[in-house]
C-alpha cells in the first residue's frame, strides 16, 4: 500500500484486516513515497510477488525524478509484477484524469477517495481479488457519460464486440485475439460497465453496442 498520509494507510489496513475472509492471510507492506515503493516492488518480484498493489496518485517523487506519481509506480508494478492486481486510489475526480488512468494503466480497481467508506473498500477488495475490475461510483459515472469516446473503446474492444456479434463464443475469442482468456474476460466486463449492462448478458451488451452505433 502506497500513500503519503500514514493515517490513510492505517485506515485501509484496519479495514482489510477486520473484514478479510477466514481463509485469507494478509501481509501488508507500506510505503510513503515513490523511492520506497519502487524498492519494495522490485524486492517483491525477486522473492514473494505481491498479489495486489494499492497506489495513491499524488506522491513524493523519486530522488532521480523518474517516478513522479502512483501512475508511474503502477507501470513499474505491471513490468515487475505482471500477475499482481493494481488498485488506484485517488482524490482526483476529473473526467480526463480518470479516463487517462483507465487507458494507460487499465487497473483492476479504480477508487475515488471521496466515494469510499470502510464497507465499500472491503467489498472492493474482495471483488478485485475474485472478479476485477471494480470502479467506484464516480468512476462509473464518468465512464458511462463518455460511452462514445474512442479513448475507451480501442481497437481490441471493438474487435471483441464484432466477433461476439458474429456468433463467436467467448471461449473461442483467443483464436482471433492475441490475449489471455483472463484478459479477454476482463475487457468484456469493462465493456459491460461502459455500456451499463446490468444483467451481465452478452446479448444485452451487443444490443447496447448496436444502439450506440458501435456495431
Amino acid at each position: 500500500m502506497v500513500d503519503d498520509h500514514p493515517m490513510i494507510i492505517e485506515g485501509y489496513q484496519n479495514t482489510l484486516l477486520a473484514t478479510k475472509k477466514e481463509h485469507q492471510h494478509l501481509d501488508i507492506d507500506i510505503a510513503n513515497d515513490c523511492d520506497i515503493a519502487n524498492e519494495l516492488i522490485k524486492k517483491s518480484a525477486k522473492s514473494e510477488p505481491y498479489d495486489i498493489c494499492f497506489f495513491d496518485i499524488k506522491l513524493p517523487p523519486s530522488k532521480d525524478g523518474l517516478i513522479t506519481s502512483g501512475e508511474d509506480l503502477a507501470k513499474v508494478a505491471r513490468l515487475y509484477l505482471p500477475n499482481a492486481k493494481v488498485v488506484i486510489l485517488t482524490m482526483f475526480n476529473e473526467s480526463f484524469r480518470i479516463h487517462n488512468i483507465i487507458k494507460e494503466i487499465n487497473p483492476e480497481g479504480l477508487l475515488i477517495k471521496s466515494d469510499l467508506t470502510s464497507s465499500e473498500l472491503a467489498e472492493a477488495f474482495q471483488l478485485i481479488l475474485d472478479n476485477p475490475p471494480y470502479y467506484s461510483s464516480t468512476v462509473k459515472g464518468f465512464v458511462n457519460s463518455t460511452i462514445s469516446s474512442d479513448l475507451h473503446l480501442d481497437d481490441i474492444n471493438r474487435k471483441i464486440l464484432h466477433l461476439l456479434s458474429q456468433g463467436i463464443k467467448t471461449k473461442s475469442l483467443r483464436e482471433h485475439i492475441d490475449l489471455s482468456m483472463s484478459a479477454i474476460e476482463k475487457r468484456k466486463k469493462q465493456l459491460k460497465l461502459l455500456f451499463d449492462v446490468e444483467d451481465g448478458k452478452d446479448e444485452t451488451l451487443l444490443t447496447e453496442a448496436r444502439n450506440k452505433g458501435f456495431l
